[in-house]
């Protein structure tokens, strides 16, 4: 067994499954695979994947139910939303300017889609939209197989030794994703492993990467090393 996978394991028996994407209507949904169910549950993803760069879940979260409140999870709705209203429903996910712009660029091409499932270039080549909110947004709301990396993921892999300092998005997202491949061979259970990985490297940093130095009582390096 590769450590990568073991890892995984060992999250995963430490903290159970964990149920993401958790939307505001329903919240987490521990073991249901089947989300998301519909188009608007789709765009929330997006939509929280756009808003998530440089800032908590937490902060998203609030944003998300300000624009609850006015029934504005929906790309219409936020089209035709004044931009400084938007901007103000926004603004506790932090860059709300920049954020408003590149959520507006985004629904003009999720729309171009007609219900389509984007590729992840072309995801790449829509205006503020990088490496990993693309795998945010195929993983979470496409049910695509593209692992989601994020500042928590190298802290830890980079704690254990697995990766160096320098190395960079691509080299840590094709570790992740060929490892995981050697050990779980059939596709759906892949992509479970791929959704509950990332979130439970998220809930073990959280106590044990937020705050440097990094790694301080994390039990990993003991077991992998």
């Amino acid at each position: 067994m590769n450590k990568i996978y073991k890892i995984y394991q060992l999250l995963y028996k430490t903290y159970g499954p964990q149920g993401w994407w958790p939307f505001i209507s329903s919240g987490y949904h521990v073991l249901d695979y089947s989300f998301p169910k519909n188009s608007d549950e789709i765009f929330e993803v997006c939509l929280g994947s756009i808003l998530t760069q440089n800032t908590t879940f937490t902060s998203v979260v609030k944003s998300l139910n300000n624009l609850h409140v006015k029934a504005a999870i929906n790309p219409d709705k936020i089209e035709s939303m004044d931009i400084e209203t938007l901007k103000i429903a926004i603004r506790p996910s932090g860059y709300h300017n920049q954020k408003a712009r590149y959520i507006l660029e985004f629904i003009k091409f999720y729309k171009s889609l007609n219900g389509a499932v984007p590729t992840r270039d072309e995801l790449l080549h829509v205006v503020g939209i990088g490496p990993e909110t693309a795998d945010s947004i195929l993983l979470y709301g496409y049910n695509q197989l593209q692992f989601k990396v994020d500042a928590y993921t190298k802290r830890v892999l980079i704690k254990l030794g697995l990766i160096d300092e320098k190395a960079k998005y691509h080299d840590i997202k094709l570790l992740m994703e060929n490892s995981l491949k050697e050990s779980v061979k059939d596709k759906k259970e892949l992509h479970i492993v791929y959704q509950e990985f990332h979130a439970l490297i998220v809930n073990h940093a959280k106590e044990f990467y937020s705050k440097k130095p990094y790694g301080v009582g994390c039990f990993l390096k003991d077991i992998i090393t």
